[in-house]
């Protein structure tokens, strides 16, 4: 996405000297940088004329700041959490994904107006774009479960329904002095819940800080009494928000949350989003008249306001990239928390396998599938196998199975060169290439052919992109195409014969001959181009043709760029190769002779069987969004994170990779022993 409207302004800003007097601007990297991105010189000392002073919000330390500004009557620059914030809480050690630079006053201090406060009661907010993206990222929330702070798991269970929601906050938090509230208020509000609604479920929701043990509420278990419960738990406010017949607040973030929701909360203090004709406001800010829309509140609170920062590119960003990026790492955290053990794993395998799905806790890797599966239930584990190496056994395994396999946008060479992935998937129910049992990626697709357009625009874009920087799943190094005969043109692609996806996806023709031999059949008047499969090229897998076997094809391209082939061509024949999904990505039409994961939902010809079950009918950009958005995990060679999918397409498209040298094989095998033993010093 183009850069957002605050870089612009720090270049204009980009000399302007900023004094702090609050060690954490100094030890805390990303808020430094995030800052020095924005266009301020941080400085120790006595500011002069033209210096700023920069606080952070209404912290403790904030009066040192005050005092020099004062004194060197020296404008302030307040400084918060953006409303999107990490993983976890900063107190335990996470850097924001964003901040708030106020000119003007802090958001949640209602004595004054701030930047915000501003934006809100003057900017027009009526830029049809604006608030379209304002929706787009209000349900893209919604849908990822997204919060301030977000370790939790959705699936987590809440109250039964229904209830009326009371948010607690921490003591002393900042927002609760400077919001025109009290202490106190929290009782109050606590007994306006109970008059309110008689008889009702009370559900009192803790703060995450308190949860983890790091400050205390206001709440405690002496308020649990008939129908009241203190909900302790980590859990989705977005699952909270969706029993909840009522939300009552003082001046938690958790508020603004419900609004976007669908709520219209009820607010006992002076949070920035009270005032605005989207709350039940106690105790109004008299200067806020202005009646608002959910999308012009977010707009101005979540697009407008903040300053973003992508810690992949280490640059300034937009909501949108903010938002992908906690959405990859939540995704990771929630799926990983519990801890794996690893079966039919190469050892070569393994290092990248520890660094995507070992970061909360290392994988235990046990070569033997019995032992694996003992180990898994005596350590209350999931097990994680190869897709390929799954044994009965397994199949009918006791605890949870995930299946693991190379993701759609692998890398820029061969797995069977041991070049490690950036991107793999996990699945739960089957794996996509074998069409006998549903898998997770089905689901996803059937999911997605119901999501609303603006969901679907990311992955619009992600194609886009893909296309531009002619990606596909191995990115080699290929020499431009000869010359190629005339006429309608269809490109034959070559597989390994004795992959699993021939082995289970094809159920008739399931050999390179035979492809070629039935598209010569159906199309005796084409130009019939046939592509072997790379790994098959370079004497890796199984799959080789004669000139015997390649008598139906005009043209055999050997080491041939795939993107090319497909540009050049009119039409792709083939039995479950990925590269027919590439091709439909370019608007190729596409016949599949076997049944591959993009098979049977309107896309392609189908003359394989096809399972009833796929009986969803997504366009192209659902397809795209859940093989290549929703259903893989993208790890980052270059921070070691995982990371959105677009990071994937920039680093494959740029070339931005660890370079492996020429002891490759012997250097991974090595890793992934080191990598067998990690847990044991994690």
């Amino acid at each position: 996405m183009a850069a957002p409207q605050q870089s612009e302004a720090a270049e204009d800003d980009a000399l302007r000297r900023l004094f702090v007097y609050n060690g954490g601007f100094l030890t805390q990297r990303r808020i430094r940088r995030i800052l020095q991105l924005s266009g301020w010189d941080i400085r120790l000392g006595k500011p002069g004329p033209g210096d700023w002073v920069g606080v952070w919000g209404k912290s403790p330390t904030a009066p040192r700041g005050e005092a020099v500004a004062t004194r060197q009557d020296a404008p302030v620059l307040r400084v918060e959490d953006a409303l999107l914030r990490s993983l976890r809480p900063g107190r335990d050690g996470q850097p924001p994904l964003g901040l708030l630079l106020d000119r003007t006053g802090v958001h949640f201090d209602s004595s004054g107006p701030s930047d915000l406060e501003t934006l809100l009661a003057t900017h027009p907010l009526d830029d049809t774009a604006l608030l379209d993206r304002a929706r787009a990222a209000a349900d893209w929330l919604r849908a990822a479960h997204l919060s301030k702070y977000n370790a939790f798991d959705p699936d987590d269970g809440v109250p039964d329904a229904p209830y009326v929601l009371v948010i607690d906050q921490t003591l002393g938090d900042a927002s609760i002095a400077h919001g025109g509230a009290t202490a106190g208020m929290f009782q109050e509000m606590l007994v306006f819940a109970q008059e309110e609604n008689p008889g009702a479920q009370i559900v009192i929701k803790a703060h995450p800080e308190t949860i983890g043990g790091h400050r205390p509420g206001h709440f405690s278990a002496e308020d649990e009494r008939g129908h009241i419960r203190l909900l302790r738990d980590p859990v989705s406010p977005w699952r909270l928000f969706e029993g909840a017949t009522s939300v009552y607040t003082v001046s938690s973030g958790l508020g603004f949350e419900a609004i976007y929701a669908g709520h219209k909360p009820r607010v006992f203090g002076q949070p920035f989003y009270g005032g605005w004709g989207l709350t039940q406001d106690q105790n109004p800010v008299a200067r806020r008249q202005r009646s608002l829309s959910r999308a012009q509140m977010f707009a101005a609170a979540m697009i407008l306001y903040p300053t973003w920062y992508d810690p992949y590119r280490d640059r300034l960003c937009q909501l949108e990239d903010a938002i992908a990026a906690l959405e990859a790492q939540a995704k990771a955290w929630r799926a990983d928390r519990g801890g794996y053990v690893a079966t039919g794993m190469r050892l070569w395998k393994r290092r990248a396998l520890q660094q995507v799905f070992g970061a909360e806790k290392k994988l235990r890797f046990q070569k033997d599938a019995a032992r694996a599966l003992a180990l898994a239930r005596d350590t209350d584990r999931s097990l994680l196998v190869w897709a390929g190496r799954e044994t009965p056994d397994l199949a009918q395994a006791d605890v949870p199975v995930i299946r693991v396999e190379d993701g759609f946008l692998r890398s820029r060479g061969l797995g069977a060169e041991l070049t490690p992935p950036l991107s793999l998937v996990a699945d739960d129910l089957g794996i996509y290439y074998d069409p006998g049992r549903e898998s997770r990626l089905e689901r996803l697709i059937a999911k997605a052919a119901a999501m609303p357009p603006a969901r679907l625009r990311r992955a619009e874009r992600l194609v886009a992109a893909l296309r531009r920087a002619r990606l596909s799943k191995y990115n080699l190094q290929r020499p431009a195409l000869p010359d190629l005969p005339e006429g309608r043109r269809i490109l034959v692609p070559g597989q390994v014969e004795d992959d699993a996806s021939i082995l289970r996806g094809c159920a008739g023709i399931a050999s390179n001959r035979a492809l070629l031999d039935a598209a010569r059949a159906a199309n005796p008047g084409a130009v019939i181009l046939y592509k072997p499969h790379p790994d098959v090229e370079a004497g890796l897998r199984r799959g080789a043709l004669g000139a015997d076997d390649t008598a139906a094809a005009d043209m055999v391209l050997t080491h041939a760029d795939p993107v090319a082939l497909i540009e050049a061509c009119d039409e792709v024949w083939t039995m479950t190769s990925l590269l027919g999904f590439e091709a439909l990505l370019r608007d190729k039409p596409v016949t599949c002779l076997g049944t591959p994961f993009y098979a049977g939902w309107g896309l392609t010809r189908d003359l394989g069987p096809v399972p009833e079950r796929r009986s969803a009918r997504p366009g192209l950009a659902a397809l795209a969004h859940a093989t290549l958005i929703a259903y893989p995990r993208y790890h980052d060679p270059v921070t070691n994170a995982p990371c959105p999918p677009e990071v994937a397409v920039d680093r494959l498209g740029s070339g931005d990779l660890p370079r492996r040298g020429p002891a490759n094989r012997s250097l991974a095998k090595l890793q992934g022993l080191l990598a067998s033993y990690a847990w044991l010093w994690r």
